[in-house]
Formats: C-alpha cells, sequence, structure tokens
C-alpha cells in the first residue's frame, strides 16, 4: 500500500493562534487575485494544475453526456418509462432514479420506492396488472431510495409484507422515519422469495455502499439489481457514490462482475445496464487506485509552499492531498473524460476518496 512521507522532522504547531484575525477578501470574480491575506485563495493553482474546475470553484459548462450513457426519452405525457426485461419483471424510470417489480400469480413485488418515482409506480403496475401489491423490497436504507414507501403503503387496501436485511430494520429503528416504515420480513445472509410462481434470491455481500445493501436477483429473468454501485455509463455518485467502506465498495463491484447476469437495475441514470457496463467500471475503478497510488508514492511533501507555513501539519498535509489529487485527475482524464458521463463532475471526489482510503484502509 502507498505510504505518505514522513516529514523530515517533527513539526511544532504553533502555541497560540490569534485572538480575532480580520480577513478582508473581494467578493468580486477577482478575489483569487487580489486577495493576500491569511486564509485567503491564493492567485495561482498548484504547478500541474487540471483543467477540471476543483472541488468548491464553479464550473462554466460542464462536459456533454456521452451518448452511450443516455437511455431512451421520457413520453412527457406520462413523467417515467415502463421496461420489460423478462417475464413478469419491469423497471420504472424518470431516468433519473429506478424501481422495478415483478408480477406474480396473486400479485406484485416491488423493489423500492423512491419518492421521484412515487407518483407514477401506481400507474406504472396499472399499465401491467390490476393485482395488488404483496411485498415491497428494500435495497437500502437511505430516503432517496424507500422514502415513498410510507405513503404508498398508506393507500393500499392491504398491507404488504416489507423485506429487507436486518442491518436495514436496525438503521431505519433508530430513524424512526414514518415515509420508510419497518420491514416486517429480515434476513442476514440470503433469502430466497418465492411467491406465485416467480422467486427473488435476496443475498447480503456486506457494506459496500451502506450496512444493509442487498444485491436482488431474479435468476429465470436473467436480472440482477443492486442499487448505489454501479452508475452504466457514468461516473459514480461523489466520493464513490458515498461508499462507507471503500475497499468493500471495491469487492462488491468484484462480486458483481462475477455473477451471470442480462441486465442491471442499478436504481440510478437513465438506463438499465449491462455487463459490459460492469467491467467498464470495474477498469476505471482500478485505473483510479492505481492513479492515486502513484501519486501518494510520487508527489513531494511540502514542495512549493509557503516556508512560514511548514510548522503548521496540517497546512503541510493538505498541500500534499490536494497535489496529489491533481495528479489522480490529470491521469485519469484522457482515457475516461470522452467514457463516463459526468466525469468532470465527480472525479475530483473520486480521487481525494480514492487516496485517503489507501492512505488510511
Amino acid at each position: 500500500m502507498p505510504t505518505v512521507p514522513r516529514w523530515a522532522s517533527a513539526a511544532a504547531v504553533a502555541s497560540s493562534v490569534a485572538a480575532a484575525l480580520l480577513v478582508t477578501c473581494s467578493t468580486s470574480a477577482f478575489a483569487h487575485d487580489t486577495c493576500k491575506a491569511p486564509g485567503c485563495a491564493a492567485g495561482e493553482g498548484y504547478h500541474g494544475m487540471p483543467e477540471i474546475a476543483t472541488i468548491g470553484a464553479r464550473t462554466g459548462k460542464y462536459m456533454d453526456i456521452p451518448e452511450a450513457a443516455k437511455g431512451p426519452a421520457i413520453d412527457a405525457a406520462k413523467g417515467y418509462r415502463l421496461q420489460q426485461l423478462g417475464r413478469g419483471l419491469y423497471m420504472v424510470t424518470e431516468n433519473v432514479y429506478q424501481a422495478m417489480f415483478l408480477v406474480h400469480d396473486r400479485g406484485v413485488i416491488l423493489a423500492d420506492v423512491p419518492p421521484p418515482l412515487a407518483a407514477f409506480l401506481p400507474q406504472a403496475i396499472r399499465e401491467v396488472t390490476d393485482k395488488p401489491v404483496t411485498h415491497i423490497v428494500y435495497s437500502h436504507a437511505h430516503i432517496d431510495h424507500i422514502g415513498a414507501a410510507g405513503d404508498f403503503v398508506a393507500n393500499l387496501a392491504k398491507k404488504p409484507v416489507i423485506v429487507a436485511h436486518e442491518e436495514t430494520k436496525a438503521i431505519l429503528a433508530r430513524a424512526k422515519d414514518p415515509k420508510r416504515p419497518l420491514p416486517t420480513l429480515t434476513f442476514r445472509d440470503k433469502h430466497i422469495l418465492e411467491v406465485g410462481g416467480q422467486r427473488l434470491q435476496l443475498s447480503y455481500h456486506g457494506n459496500g455502499h451502506e450496512p444493509g445493501n442487498i444485491f436482488i436477483h431474479a435468476p429465470e429473468q436473467r436480472t440482477l439489481m443492486v442499487v448505489d454501485l454501479i452508475f452504466p455509463g457514468w461516473m459514480p455518485w461523489r466520493r464513490l457514490a458515498l461508499a462507507q467502506d471503500v475497499p468493500g465498495y471495491f469487492a462488491q463491484v468484484e462480486r458483481i462482475k462475477s455473477l451471470d447476469f442480462d441486465w442491471l437495475v442499478s436504481g440510478h441514470v437513465a438506463r438499465v445496464g449491462s455487463k459490459a457496463d460492469v467491467l467498464a467500471q470495474h477498469e476505471f475503478l482500478l485505473d483510479l487506485k492505481a492513479a492515486a497510488g502513484k501519486a501518494l508514492q510520487t508527489t513531494p511533501l511540502a514542495e512549493g509552499m509557503d516556508p512560514r507555513d511548514k510548522s503548521n501539519p496540517w497546512a503541510v498535509f493538505d498541500h500534499y492531498i490536494d497535489r496529489v489529487a491533481a495528479q489522480c485527475v490529470n491521469t485519469l482524464t484522457p482515457k475516461w473524460a470522452p467514457r463516463l458521463a459526468a466525469f468532470d463532475v465527480y472525479i475530483w471526489d473520486q480521487c481525494f476518496t480514492m487516496e485517503q482510503s489507501l492512505r488510511l484502509d
């Protein structure tokens, strides 16, 4: 694992801090060029600074979305799109969020109830069947994927069975959120949900996003639903989709890569995914890890710093990490900027996250 260079000698932290520091920075577009007070932004970036705007800097025009990342258009009159993935299995999306439902002999199993889809899900299901929703499966506890479950269940004549991992139930019990009703059926490692001639295989593989995030596999339909891990055609959401365990995130992408399926419902973006999308994201992650690792090993500590700041270890390390991330961004941009939608939006996030994981995990 890459190691961080050590300071040549232990730096003493300043023994006192000024009781008050009046900083008069211009709020104009020229603030970076005119402000010389301590704490203000320098007038120039680091050597070899990427052209892609850093976190906190305003972007004038984001990169165009590659055609391969786009999905079929949404019917404006409906507001959503329904796609059949196999016998009785459908994905619903408004081209940002995705849910999935499986029709069985006696009703419907719904996987996730994202608030942006809440108004569309009843109509989408009625397009296919008038059978009742008998089960709801939670992919995980995050409100953006199940935060409409409370209202959805309240409008049903009969309460469905809500299935989730036991970690998800623990998180929701702590949250006490009526928008996310507690599961009524939980499992630890695996659960087979077999109802009315249809089958879903539910499994848990650890904390790759947050505790309780499960795999939902429809084997007959050759479809896998895993939310917030793979983003078909797109850069993952910031900080590797807010992964709580970065090595766990990498391990789960490896796990998905090894499975046999044709369709991937990822919970986000405008289209379903494929094995090719998983392979592409896996390749990007390996490149990200290699780029951050090399930058950690080859970036000199404190190079170019104001000598007066070298007694401030926080400042020395911030200066180092920023330059590591910049090198990582520069390394990845030529190959991946044309291939991944929103590369420029979150590449700085990914490089900062990766260098931190390599140093600390």
